[in-house]
């Protein structure tokens, strides 16, 4: 049989698995990867789960979606898998004896997705596939998972954060469930009085560093504050210390106004995907297309994600502003905002190793629900919306406004895209780490039936109530994560995850020994202010602290100046964001009108029309080395026909006989 990938046509073998659909090539893989290395290969396998549909197809008539209640009845001459994220996968059987397997294969595929759907701990169970590893995997580009006090503590050094420490208070789990075992906070509080102000946040996850800019000011993260209490007269101390630290004022930005609600991402992305889909059999006029997807309104969150993010970073830059980014549960909008204020004004985060470790950091570590979000297993679409997929977006605009300042490329953000629809690593298939604490103890560990307490959960036993729990030692029990790129991509493909055009800076800013020490000079007083961002203008606030975010306190609240100033309506869409200076650490990107455009290798890479634009296009790193070959074909010439006017003979293929070429 042969796969169609979009471009030509590949000849291989089709498998299916208890949990995957895999296609195998005919073709050798690379000589730099081992024939065991790659256990879930991206661009070829399907982990069950997430194939949407699929369609048996024989003739130029018969074409049905096939389901477990209805049954195949007729044998299939190709199949169209669809798969979760704009993906497809086209497989065309070939007429030698192949008919029977084929439509023995087709029902397979839908035995093995139902049972894997309603089997118990399937997270567990598809990870546990995996245990067949008979050594870890070396991550290709160094990544701080931010699972242990060293790699926090690294990151305050690396800022220059002297005013902040790491605090062990959820070490086990048991004071917030949704957090990291580990979190920063202030130096001077100490954890007896830290205790005091999870009882003010949502789901207790209380306001919390996430980054620290040279000139001083820091971003925070928190819930919202919980309507029973008021943090205005009990506790005030301690939870001035959490928000201010060394700072007389900090600005309170609620990260739901002006920025899409969950259900609006996930309306958007549905309208986005039915109308990028594979299978539209009539072809649709350009204006009438660009008119749908306006419609979807997809492009417009991603200007209004960008354009936040640019307030905040200005705030937090140039106006040398505190900022704490204040969301109802803190999981989804913050862990974006965050993301993306820090690739606007630290460097780092734009290296691969740098970007690997802001995802660890502000999503994975921060608890983002992502089994609800990208709902792998289709528990409940009421909680579905992918708001990592519109992060990835924001990142591709990025990239594309200024690609020299990035050290990864298009292709690096197509494979995380994907992968976040790989089931057999451990990085989105959990909400918090304590989830993936008691992931990794399944493996090794079961539950006991007593008459008296039900189902008895073993491992919250061991952590919350003994404190014994340890580390798995065992390698095999732990799942891979997604940055262990060899596991799950060729050699050939991983290459193209560098940028080679990235333009390396000399010095970096924020190395730890920077101006750190900023923060402990900034003016301290009692009269401690809280601003608040509200459509462009900085609000005082009176209460200090308000109980309902979205809302702006009409108590003594007094407008500031206005941001939108700030702006300019993109100062003649930033001239200087374009030509990326490497002395400039803020990088604004660009999110008015035409500057933000669809991700159409991601959205269309399987349409007609995009496989014919995309045939032969070659990754950057092909373009570079071909450019290397004409400029020194170009050299060689001009050397050629300067020694032609001296009088020196020429070589036959029209280099000099000193040439190497």
């Amino acid at each position: 049989m042969y796969f169609k990938d979009g471009h030509r046509e590949v000849y291989g073998t089709l498998y299916c698995t208890s949990y995957r659909i895999a296609f195998r090539p005919d073709c050798m893989r690379s000589p730099q990867d081992s024939p065991g290395e790659a256990l879930f290969d991206n661009d070829n396998d399907i982990a069950l789960p997430c194939a949407d549909r699929i369609l048996a197809v024989a003739g130029q008539s018969k074409v049905k979606v096939v389901t477990p209640s209805l049954s195949l009845k007729f044998v299939p001459e190709e199949l169209m898998i669809h798969y979760r994220g704009f993906r497809l996968m086209h497989f065309h059987f070939s007429d030698n004896g192949l008919k029977t397997e084929a439509y023995t294969m087709t029902n397979t595929m839908i035995k093995n997705q139902q049972l894997i759907s309603s089997a118990i701990h399937r997270e567990e169970a598809m990870l546990r596939s995996l245990d067949r590893r008979e050594s870890a995997a070396q991550m290709d580009y160094p990544t701080r998972l931010f699972e242990s006090v060293a790699d926090w503590e690294n990151e305050i050094e690396r800022l220059g954060a002297t005013a902040w420490r790491v605090t062990p208070l959820n070490e086990r789990c048991d004071t917030c469930t949704s957090l990291s075992k580990y979190f920063v906070v202030p130096c001077k509080l100490l954890d007896n009085d830290l205790k005091k102000t999870f009882a003010h946040f949502q789901q207790r996850r209380i306001a919390r560093w996430s980054w620290h800019h040279p000139c001083g000011s820091d971003l925070l993260r928190a819930a919202g504050f919980q309507s029973n209490t008021d943090p205005d007269k009990e506790d005030l101390k301690s939870m001035r210390l959490l928000l201010f630290v060394n700072h007389s004022q900090c600005v309170v930005i609620d990260t739901s106004e002006d920025l899409p609600s969950i259900s609006d991402i996930q309306i958007s992305y549905l309208k986005l995907r039915s109308l990028c889909s594979a299978d539209t059999s009539t072809p649709t006029p350009d204006e009438k297309w660009l008119s749908n997807l306006e419609g979807t309104r997809w492009l417009d969150y991603v200007r209004l994600c960008l354009k936040k993010a640019s307030d905040v970073a200005i705030l937090l830059g140039e106006r040398r502003r505190s900022v704490v980014l204040q969301e109802s549960e803190d999981r989804d909008l913050n862990c974006l905002l965050a993301s993306l204020v820090q690739l606007i004004l630290d460097p780092h985060t734009r290296t691969l190793s740098g970007f690997q470790s802001l995802v660890q950091k502000e999503w994975v570590s921060a608890g983002h629900p992502f089994m609800q979000r990208i709902n792998h297993f289709k528990r409940s679409d009421k909680e579905e919306s992918p708001v990592f997929l519109l992060f990835l977006d924001c990142v591709w605009q990025f990239v594309q406004q200024s690609p020299t300042a990035f050290e990864f490329t298009e292709s690096y953000l197509m494979a995380l895209h994907d992968s976040t629809y790989n089931l057999f690593c451990s990085t989105f298939t959990h909400n918090c780490h304590w989830d993936r604490i008691r992931g990794s103890q399944r493996h090794s560990s079961s539950q006991t039936y007593t008459p008296v307490n039900g189902w008895r959960d073993i491992v919250r036993e061991k952590v919350l109530l003994n404190g014994d729990y340890k580390p798995v030692e065992d390698m095999r029990a732990v799942p891979p994560t997604v940055w262990e790129w060899s596991l799950f991509y060729s050699h050939v493909r991983r290459k193209q995850f560098r940028n080679p055009v990235y333009q390396v800076r000399e010095q970096a800013v924020l190395n730890g020994n920077g101006s750190g020490h900023n923060a402990d000079k900034m003016n301290v007083s009692n009269n401690c202010n809280v601003y608040m961002l509200s459509k462009g203008s900085l609000v005082l606030q009176s209460p200090l602290f308000p109980r309902k975010i979205g809302t702006v306190s009409k108590r003594t609240a007094r407008r500031a100046q206005s941001t939108e100033s700030l702006l300019e309506e993109e100062k003649p869409f930033r001239s200087k964001v374009t030509a990326y200076s490497p002395a400039e650490d803020l990088l604004l990107p660009i999110s008015v009108g035409p500057w933000v455009t669809l991700w159409k290798r991601c959205y269309l890479r399987y349409t007609t029309d995009m496989a014919q634009h995309d045939a032969g296009h070659p990754p950057a790193t092909s373009l570079v080395e071909e450019l290397r070959i004409l400029e020194d074909r170009l050299r060689n010439l001009h050397t050629n026909s300067q020694d032609q006017r001296l009088g020196v003979p020429s070589h036959p293929n029209g280099l000099t006989p000193s040439s190497n070429r």
